[in-house]
């Protein structure tokens, strides 16, 4: 990270993110699966896996969190806005993923696809809308698609330029009235993930402003890093403006690969600066993570036995300790 951007940041790290590092301490979920250690069952490359201590892992993992998933207010869905100016960082992928595992997991799940590229759509094997549901004058439960998946809802994006322009240029009112049709359509859910399209537009802050926290992916590179500033700017503007609701869910670090010595120095200057707001999981450079949308699945269905498997099923029960 340059002097610049550190300096750019340094404000907003003094005044802001102290207040809100969350308090996951990974001991205490490790030991409810002190098993996992015991039998070594770690996802590496060249490594083999149990196929029953697999399906072990997911029944004993959904079982607990789906049972013992208790909110101050039951009533109150977690928004999660998964953005990132920069394109290719993961976004789509860790939305899609994460939401999955969220639905697999027993909580009700809805994935909002607000990026024009639509790949969270094709990525549940569902066709994007030919007009956006948000500029609909219709409730936004009656837009919204099950999935093959139980638990889990998508309102599907829209390729349509004339919809992309009118959200994009829409001015504050606009914005306001965008908010509260997402916020109307989100109260039987337990968790609603909101796949952002990579720019700094009126959308992305229209989902920022409707979300209760950001979940930032970045990839493990010089560019990735440079391009926080912005980035983190946009949120600590959109915070001021919405009394406070809207707070750091984390950030992730995707396309991990440890043979690299820059991926070991993003790391560390990620961490360092950051600190506990940083997911300990990471995301590895896994191929089977980037083949699951052309079958229109997830990776956790698609590759049971991949290091991205487990990586976003770690993930997942991170952001479920952060509840």
């Amino acid at each position: 990270m340059s002097e610049k951007t550190k300096a750019d940041l340094g404000g907003f790290k003094v005044g802001s993110f102290n207040a809100l590092k969350c308090h996951y301490k990974p001991a205490e979920v490790i030991k409810n699966f002190g098993w996992l250690q015991s039998e070594k069952l770690i996802f590496a490359a060249g490594l083999s896996v149990n196929r029953f201590l697999l399906a072990s892992f997911f029944t004993q993992f959904f079982d607990i969190h789906s049972n013992a998933a208790i909110r101050q207010n039951p009533h109150m869905a977690r928004i999660i806005c998964v953005a990132n100016q920069k394109g290719g960082v993961g976004k789509t992928t860790t939305a899609v993923n994460l939401a999955v595992a969220m639905a697999t997991a027993g909580e009700r799940t809805l994935l909002i696809d607000l990026d024009p590229q639509c790949n969270a759509t094709s990525g549940l094997g569902q066709e994007p809308s030919e007009e956006h549901p948000l500029l609909l004058e219709k409730p936004l439960r009656e837009s919204l698609h099950q999935t093959r998946w139980e638990n889990l809802r998508l309102l599907p994006g829209s390729r349509s330029f004339v919809d992309v322009d009118r959200l994009e240029r829409s001015d504050q009112s606009e914005s306001t009235l965008l908010k509260q049709h997402l916020d109307a359509g989100m109260a039987s859910f337990d968790y609603v993930l909101i796949d952002c399209p990579p720019s700094l537009g009126q959308l992305t802050r229209a989902a920022l402003s409707a979300s209760t926290e950001v979940l930032m992916p970045i990839q493990c590179e010089y560019y990735a890093m440079e391009g926080l500033t912005q980035m983190i700017h946009v949120i600590r503007d959109v915070m001021q403006q919405g009394a406070g609701r809207l707070t750091f869910g984390g950030i992730l670090l995707t396309m991990y690969d440890p043979s690299l010595e820059l991926t070991h120095e993003v790391d560390h200057e990620v961490r360092e600066f950051f600190g506990d707001i940083v997911f300990d999981t990471v995301i590895p450079r896994d191929v089977a993570v980037s083949e699951a949308p052309s079958h229109a699945s997830s990776v956790m269905d698609y590759a049971p036995r991949s290091r991205g498997c487990r990586a976003y099923v770690e993930l997942c029960m991170e952001v479920l300790e952060r509840d």
